[in-house]
């Protein structure tokens, strides 16, 4: 089954959310901030995608850290850290599907290609 991962109240998971729904794909969806954040999880998805694509530094989480916190992301182990203390900061939806690689982010057509 796929799972989506993200935060319920983002527009961009709500988008994802509605492309599955219409299209009739059986997903589940797994709120990091509801259902947590497996350190394990986290680190198999750095591996696969890179730490860097994963860390949204264009969301308001990211702003809103002082500088001297952001400047200590430098490494998959400091980027790890943070998200595991901020879910938020992962830039979102992550489609995992068995078989399949990790899906970042949304778009009509790579979702169309992956489903």
């Amino acid at each position: 089954m796929i799972v989506m991962y993200g935060i319920k109240n983002c527009d961009t998971i709500k988008k994802a959310r509605r492309f599955l729904e219409t299209n009739h794909v059986d997903y589940r969806f797994h709120d990091y901030r509801a259902d947590g954040l497996d350190a394990e999880f986290l680190h198999s998805a750095i591996a696969e995608l890179g730490w860097e694509a994963l860390l949204n530094t264009r969301g308001t989480t990211w702003r809103k850290l002082d500088e001297s916190v952001r400047n200590t992301i430098t490494d998959a182990d400091s980027a790890a850290k943070l998200m595991l203390e901020m879910p938020a900061i992962i830039k979102r939806p992550l489609l995992c599907a068995p078989g399949q690689p990790m899906l970042l982010g949304f778009s009509e057509s790579s979702y169309q290609t992956y489903i």
